[in-house]
């Protein structure tokens, strides 16, 4: 399997853990729409929260958060609609965003990124 690959892989996974550990109930992983799909989507008390997972083997070029462009935010909004009425979900939602990158000895720096944008951000 390509390095880049298996480090999403470990990174989504690492994201996910940290969220149970905060509390977080997902709901669904990997959710597929139009060719594309959402990371995690979980529940944060009264929140459905949509979290996008960028895993980056550093932050030397550029942040993980900095890679989300205006067009991978319409497709979450647009995702975020289609999964809502599929699931009948009444839920506030927030749109949150998790970096990990890898450190030595099998940790990794987290940042938790809450209400990281709107379903207005352009």
């Amino acid at each position: 399997m390509a390095e880049h690959i298996e480090l999403g892989k470990k990174g989504e996974q690492t994201a996910a853990d940290f969220l149970r550990e905060k509390g977080f109930r997902i709901i669904a992983r990997n959710w597929r729409f139009k060719h594309k799909e959402v990371d995690i989507f979980a529940f944060d008390g009264e929140y459905l929260v949509v979290v996008e997972v960028r895993a980056r083997t550093s932050s030397g070029w550029e942040h993980p958060r900095e890679s989300i462009t205006p067009a991978k935010i319409r497709f979450l909004v647009q995702a975020t609609e289609e999964f809502v009425q599929k699931n009948k979900i009444d839920n506030k939602i927030r749109f949150d965003i998790v970096t990990v990158i890898p450190l030595e000895d099998e940790k990794w720096d987290i940042e938790h990124i809450i209400s990281a944008f709107t379903a207005q951000s352009e």
